[in-house]
């Protein structure tokens, strides 16, 4: 499966420690996801996306198996569900799927960094 990761995956030692896997972070390839805002989850300091005409979010996708899947599954938890997206690479576009959290728990009033 191919990842659109945009929050603290793209961090190195998170996604290393994570996935459970160190070399996952040479797999990761800068994106970008037109058409999304990045924003606080409500009452968390981790971030969500919302749709927003004109915004742009830049990330990173990677393939990942079932086994780092499952582990990154268990990282995101159960506010966020896995949705199918369409990025931009520098290869051109492509389908991936991102964690997401339904609207209702975006705090679409603050940016996330």
């Amino acid at each position: 499966m191919i990842l659109f990761v945009y929050g603290t995956l793209l961090d190195p030692d998170v996604l290393a420690r994570v996935s459970g896997e160190p070399a996952l972070v040479r797999r990761l390839r800068g994106a970008r996801l037109d058409g999304w805002r990045r924003v606080f989850l409500r009452d968390t300091p981790y971030p969500t996306l919302v749709p927003q005409r004109g915004a742009m979010v830049e990330g990173a996708v990677l393939r990942v198996g079932d086994a780092v899947l499952a582990r990154l599954s268990a990282y995101e938890g159960s506010a966020y569900v896995l949705t199918p997206i369409g990025v931009r690479t520098a290869r051109g576009a492509l389908r991936a799927r991102a964690w997401i959290a339904p609207p209702w728990r975006a705090d679409a009033q603050r940016d996330w960094p």
